[in-house]
């Protein structure tokens, strides 16, 4: 595939910088996916979560976060891609979302990734069998892809029931 370099990279030339917007990568399966940096506390390695009565089947549990309980969502299974399996490179990302701590179980993590926007594509209309509302769109870097999450919204969506709505 070939890069189209048509602006020549003319923006440089205005003075006017292009800040780039910083990813974690992480993987689920055979895809990669980013999150805003800035969301993100801390990585850690998966332990035992301690399982709630009649939490939704993505939500794996709640963890001890240095005296505080955090609830863990298994990404995997929120995102509907096969069966998770638990490993050394298992890790949790702590996520401060609106000023709750939330666990997010993912298969590993590979890097921080610095994405222009001209990098970063919409998400391709899927119809109603995808719910793209919590994609912000598609990173490319050469020949990987990002599959963008943005994980404000979907953390604080009603069907995560996670955050508490604000009625209005």
């Amino acid at each position: 595939m070939q890069a189209n370099a048509s602006n020549g990279g003319s923006e440089h030339a205005s003075g006017k910088e292009i800040a780039g917007h910083e990813y974690l990568a992480f993987t689920l399966g055979s895809e990669e996916y980013g999150i805003d940096i800035l969301k993100v506390q801390e990585i850690r390695g998966y332990e035992a979560v301690t399982r709630i009565a009649n939490a939704p089947e993505f939500i794996k549990g709640v963890i001890n976060l240095r005296g505080i309980i955090i609830p863990v969502v298994d990404m995997r299974i929120k995102f509907n891609l096969g069966t998770p399996v638990y490993d050394q490179f298992t890790v949790v990302i702590i996520l401060n979302i609106g000023g709750r701590i939330v666990g997010m179980v993912v298969d590993s993590v590979s890097d921080v990734t610095t994405l222009t926007p001209e990098q970063v594509k919409p998400a391709p209309e899927m119809g109603s069998a995808v719910n793209t509302d919590f994609l912000i769109g598609l990173g490319t870097i050469d020949e990987r892809m990002l599959i963008l999450v943005d994980i404000d919204r979907m953390m604080s969506s009603a069907e995560m029931g996670l955050m508490e709505t604000i009625a209005s």
